[in-house]
């Protein structure tokens, strides 16, 4: 990545000061920034900050001073258009909204706006009250309609002392959606991809439960990764301490049983099923209503077996007859590729991604992990240790070819 170039149009809100870290958070991304006020912005934030944090000249008016000044800045909005990537506006306030809805140019920003042909990024601030009038949400439905994004602020307190929408969301937030809207790829256009990801809790009683050490980071990659890549992602996640990924569906669950009717409702939409979850094999068919009390006998516990969702998807993906990749997990700690083949097999996958969650510091609760591929058509694919993020990439790469191959035999 040779890095991106962003506008930031910083306008006139008392969070005009939280655009200095969003400035900060676009650089961690490799996205540099040029600042643009408006004249109501600088009264909440001065443009010394800017400059120092960019290291960037300021632009703080449509006209110069001098008469050369003049003539190079009645242009300027146009050669700053055409030289970035992106155009951000936080906040974007509901005078902002108003102009750019009805395309009024009167300052710097509002003309760079009618000028600016690329991407455009609105993170509104205001009041709840402006923020809900209609003439507002007029303006950013319009927006919308034109192909700009306009995220939703977020809830809370706000500095008139009021509670509800209207936060600007957090630099980080906007910073990410950013990189989004600046790195996604497009080679999944068109995919649907189904992902379940996280652990399952199987009750035993009304405070206690079975599950395992999986954190979903792995399940969070993959679902983050292909909405990158330009696919359509539901994510059937398990309880996790985890932030959803941007532009996925999100359907939260608790048991196994929670999971699989998730899963197979939402099956005939997907052309992509990634079952990287680590369901909970057994569960008490019979869940006490109260509390187990403590005592000094031992304790003996009748389990069930769950459903095995990754074998119902794969015999009712091959009756469909729908095309339907279907990729699953193996976390074992031994015979690693033996068994992702005999997981193969049983359940009718077109491969199998597995990992040996006894190797130290890789796996369950990991940032980082190392996995063998093993496919349909024989093929044992090594991913060597790297952060979870970059092995999705990687999976997501075969998966797209075992895609093509089912493409071309249909």
């Amino acid at each position: 990545m040779a890095g991106w170039r962003a506008v930031v149009g910083v306008g006139g809100g008392i969070a005009a000061y939280k655009a200095a870290e969003l400035v900060r958070e676009l650089a961690r991304r490799n996205i540099s920034s040029t600042v643009v006020m408006t004249a109501a912005a600088q009264e909440f934030v001065r443009p010394l900050t800017f400059a120092a944090l960019t290291g960037r000249k300021v632009i703080t008016s449509l006209f110069g001073s001098t008469p050369d000044e003049v003539l190079a800045s009645s242009v300027e909005h146009i050669g700053v258009a055409r030289e970035h990537d992106l155009l951000i506006v936080a906040p974007a306030t509901a005078d902002l909204l108003g102009k750019f809805a009805h395309g009024l140019a009167d300052d710097f920003l509002s003309t760079l706006y009618l000028a600016f042909d690329r991407q455009v990024l609105l993170a509104p601030s205001m009041n709840t009250a402006m923020w809900e009038h209609e003439a507002t949400q007029a303006n950013v439905a319009a927006l919308r309609a034109r192909g700009l994004v306009v995220m939703e602020p977020d809830a809370g307190e706000l500095a008139c002392g009021e509670t509800g929408p209207g936060r600007l969301p957090e630099p980080a937030r906007i910073a990410e959606e950013a990189h989004y809207l600046l790195a996604r790829r497009h080679d999944l256009d068109g995919e649907t991809v189904l992902v379940t990801a996280g652990p399952t809790r199987e009750p035993l009683d009304p405070v206690r439960f079975l599950s395992n050490r999986s954190s979903g980071k792995m399940g969070y990659a993959l679902a983050e990764a292909a909405a990158w890549r330009g696919a359509r992602v539901i994510l059937v996640s398990g309880p996790v301490e985890l932030r959803p990924p941007l532009h996925v569906e999100l359907i939260r669950v608790e048991t196994a049983r929670e999971m699989r009717d998730a899963v197979m409702s939402r099956l005939p939409e997907a052309s992509i099923v990634i079952k990287s979850a680590a369901v909970a094999d057994y569960h008490v068919a019979r869940v006490p209503a109260q509390k187990i009390k403590k005592t000094a006998t031992r304790l003996s516990l009748e389990l069930d077996p769950t459903p095995d969702i990754l074998a119902e998807a794969g015999a009712e993906i091959e009756r469909a007859g729908r095309g339907q990749l279907l990729i699953g997990f193996a976390a074992e700690t031994e015979n690693v590729v033996a068994e992702a083949r005999r997981k193969l097999q049983a359940k009718r996958c077109h491969m199998v991604v597995a990992n040996n969650v006894a190797a130290e510091g890789l796996g369950f609760e990991s940032d980082e992990n190392e996995v063998t591929l093993v496919t349909q058509a024989g093929d044992v694919i090594e991913l060597p240790r790297a952060p979870k993020r970059e092995l999705a990439d990687r999976i997501l790469d075969e998966a797209l070819k075992l895609r093509l191959a089912l493409y071309s035999r249909s």
